[in-house]
């Protein structure tokens, strides 16, 4: 993923890449390929969750949400719009990533998160709306 955008695409199966072809032709899997099982296996277990009938008996509708999308593409899409805040957060403030130069100088045209690891003058416990993650990041087209 080169990008935040990027990275929400794959997790809603938007993605254009479709890996190696000469893995393809050679009859192994494609990066993409492993990638999409992986995914159905975490959705699979995330739909077995949110459809799961209460010990009341009643359901909360997500099987009439879900029910007719094997590939999950309606709750992946529900989960990236719920998550992305959190997604945004843990790429730009990870300890681990903190030497990425690529996620972290995400703010004001290319200056790195500040302080906080949040863009302008937003602080924890006084945030400003529609900051983090920027939203001009969901717009970005893709590129091979």
């Amino acid at each position: 993923a080169r990008s935040f955008a990027d990275i929400g695409d794959i997790v809603r199966g938007k993605d254009l890449y479709l890996g190696d072809i000469k893995k393809k032709q050679n009859g192994k899997k494609t990066e993409r390929e492993k990638l999409e099982e992986n995914l159905k296996t975490i959705f699979t277990q995330i739909y077995n969750d949110v459809t799961r009938t209460a010990t009341s008996g009643k359901t909360n509708g997500a099987q009439a949400r879900y029910g007719n999308d094997p590939e999950f593409f309606k709750l992946r899409e529900d989960w990236w719009y719920a998550n992305r805040a959190t997604v945004w957060k843990a790429i730009t403030c990870s300890k681990e990533l903190k030497g990425n130069n690529y996620f972290r100088p995400t703010c004001n045209g290319g200056s790195p998160t500040k302080g906080y690891c949040r863009c302008g003058d937003d602080e924890p416990g006084n945030e400003k709306p529609n900051i983090d993650p920027p939203t001009y990041l969901d717009y970005v087209p893709q590129y091979l």
